[in-house]
Parts: structure tokens; sequence; C-alpha cells
């Protein structure tokens, strides 16, 4: 007889739990939640804030990702889960039974405590966020261009790993190409800035890596400041550890991320930020509830914690499937292994860095490959488009046309 389809509720639209929607699909009945109606493409959301692409290329509706799927979704946020009956409240009114609940909430800026970072200085985790770190940096752009005193506006970009390198890069282009064809005089008087605490930048690269994007930058322009851990922010300059500062009109955060709150507020077991989870996936003691992709508190073979990547969360999606039908077949359950396949970065026009264990790639060759990667992750025919569109535009013209003050001001 064939065993009865368990109920699946799973928190969270991102990469992980759009993508153990629909590996599990047909052999569950499955519930996706989540509190906006789209998915949002991280990968690319530094694009956004630096007018390379528009803001819906980089979102995707949930429902038409799940479509013909036979996934429901509901938007909403969890309040609470009764572990009796295993239901999940949501804020909507509504409450949703389960047979295994999957955490993918996600992860949120993380400001280590660092004075000034939730007052003065932008996230880089929503489109919201993005639409207005754009609009701020071209708001103070037009001040520039009336401005008769001299003043500089300096931009900053808080750590130097892959969001940091590749949001500074994007900056200097956006001054050096667009921003200077449009007031040079204004352009000229704008200087970006990438500061990390640690002696190098990208620093789960090889030290070789590093170099070259730390060379790659200075050519764009970019003020790179390394040992420079950030003791303050406030809203005109960045107060370093040493008694030091820093001007910065404009502060972007990219220093670090963190689990998501939610996860605490329904009373899961925490190891630091993320859910305490066995190395099935499941949370510690509570063998219904599963987390996974920057949630999850699971370890690697070094001991420390697997990084918050969109490859972790999607390999755990497809892995947390099979799991649920071992489970279904009776069967033991398998202990996640992270396969690394690699990391990347792009640094500018025709600049990007690729390393996949001893094998790394520079240069022209690298940044085709980024483009081709992140296209092929990117969800929606539109959005492919859309896309292609946006970059062979700002390729061809040296042009961004997305330099819009459209934020709620």
């Amino acid at each position: 007889m064939t065993p009865e389809k368990p109920r699946v509720v799973i928190l969270g639209a991102g990469f992980g739990g759009l993508t153990a929607a629909k590996a599990m699909a047909k052999t569950a009945h499955v519930t996706l939640v989540d509190r906006h109606n789209f998915q949002t493409f991280l990968p690319l959301l530094y694009q956004v804030s630096t007018a390379g692409l528009a803001a819906d290329h980089v979102a995707h509706p949930v429902r038409g990702a799940l479509r013909k799927t036979g996934v429901a979704f509901r938007m909403g946020s969890p309040l609470s889960i009764d572990h009796a009956s295993k239901t999940l409240h949501l804020d909507s009114g509504e409450a949703l039974g389960f047979d295994h609940l999957v955490v993918a909430l996600g992860s949120t800026t993380a400001d280590f405590g660092v004075p000034g970072v939730r007052e003065f200085a932008f996230g880089m985790k929503s489109v919201h966020e993005a639409i207005t770190i754009r609009a701020e940096v071209m708001r103070r752009f037009e001040d520039l261009c009336r401005a008769q005193d001299g003043a500089i506006l300096s931009i900053s970009v808080v750590g130097g790993g892959p969001t940091g390198v590749e949001m500074a890069g994007a900056f200097a282009e956006l001054v050096q190409g667009p921003l200077k064809n449009d007031q040079a005089e204004a352009a000229s008087r704008i200087d970006v800035y990438i500061i990390e605490a640690g002696p190098r930048l990208l620093p789960t690269f090889s030290e070789s890596i590093s170099a070259r994007t730390k060379k790659d930058l200075e050519k764009l322009g970019v003020k790179v400041r390394v040992n420079t851990p950030v003791a303050a922010i406030d809203a005109t300059e960045i107060q370093i550890k040493n008694g030091e500062s820093i001007p910065s009109q404009v502060t972007i955060w990219a220093a670090g991320v963190q689990g998501e709150p939610a996860a605490g507020k329904l009373n899961l077991p925490l190891t630091g930020s993320r859910i305490d989870v066995e190395q099935s996936l499941q949370v510690k003691a509570l063998p219904y509830i599963w987390a996974i992709g920057d949630i999850a508190g699971i370890k690697g073979k070094d001991g420390s914690f697997l990084p918050m990547v969109a490859p972790v969360a999607m390999q755990q999606g497809r892995f947390i499937a099979k799991q649920i039908e071992r489970l279904i077949q009776h069967k033991p359950l398998l202990p996640f292994k992270y396969l690394d396949k690699g990391s990347m970065a792009t640094i500018g026009r025709n600049k990007a860095v690729v390393e996949v264990k001893n094998f790394r790639l520079v240069g022209v060759l690298a940044w085709y490959a980024w483009l081709f990667l992140h296209l092929f992750y990117l969800l929606g025919g539109r959005n492919k488009i859309g896309t292609i569109a946006d970059w062979t535009w700002n390729y061809l013209t040296f042009d961004r046309g997305n330099r819009h003050v459209m934020d709620s001001v």
C-alpha cells in the first residue's frame, strides 16, 4: 500500500526553501510560507543599489516559481509553533498543520555590536534597502552638482568579502562612467572606500586572488583599507579602532550576516544566531522540525559553521527532500555533507575571480563564467532577458539607465 503523503510546511522562500519545496512536491503535501510574495536574487542585489539593474529584475513571484508543482503558498510570517498539535500559527490568522516543518528563514545583517550600524549604515538584504542605497547616492550626487564649496562625497563599503568587493567595484564604475558623463566635476569629488578588518580582501580565497582583487579595485579608483577594524559609525564618518576616522556620508555594511531572529522568537534551540541542528538537519530534540540554509547551525569538516551562501542552502534543500522521503520509506537518515563547488566574485568590467579548490581563474574568462552562472540561477525568463538587456546596454554604452531616486521620500 502506498504510504500517505506527509504534510510539510516550509518557512522561507529563499534559495533553500524554494529548492526544498520543488524537490518534495511529488512526495509530500507542501505549503511554502514567506512574508513576501516574491523571491529576491540576493547575489545581484548590489547591482540594483549601484544602478546596474532594475529592481524588478532581481525579484520573481513565488507563485510563478511554483506553478504546476502542486505546492501551496501562503504570504505571512510565523508567530508560534504548537508542538502538541504540530500547528504553525501565522500573523495572517491562519493555522497550518504539519507533519514536518522546515525552517529556511535565511539571515539578516549582523552589526557585531558596532555602535551606529543600525542607525547610520545601510544593509544589503532586501530590494528596499538596495533602492534606498541607490536613491541616497544619486540624491547626494545631485547635491554635489550644485555645490560651490568643493564638497567631497565619500561612499564606504564595510566588509571585504565577495559582496563588499562587488559593491565597491560597481560604485567605482558608476562614478567613473555614468556619473562622470553626467557631471564630470561633481563625479571627480566622489571617493569610494572599501574597509576590511582583516589583513586582506576576500579572506576565504587564496592570497594571490586577494592581492589581484586589491590591485584591480585600486585601478578602478577604490581606496582600499585593510587591517582597519571599525569602532563606530555616525552620519558623516567611520571611527576606526586605532583612533583614526574615515569620512563617509554613505556607509554600506557588508561585514557579515547572522541567522534571522524569527527563529529565536519561535523558541527553537539556537547555537549562536543559528538553529541548533543534528547532522541530519533535524532540529535538536525536535525531530519533526528541520532547518536549512543560513539559519541552520551545521558545521563542516573543519569544525566551523558552513558559509551563509546560496549553494549551501540549495544543496540542503534537495537533501532534506530525500531525508523526508527516507523517513516515509522507513530508511535511516543520513548526515549532510556539503560539496564546495568553489567561489567567485566580480570586480568590474571584464574583471572577476573564480576559485575551485586549487583551480584559479581571473580576468575576462572568470567574468564570463560569473555572468553565465548568475544568469543560469536567476529565476524567470523575463528577469533573464531584462538582465541581459541591462548588462548589454551598460557594457556597450558605459551607461547605467537605472539612476533613479525612487525611495519613499
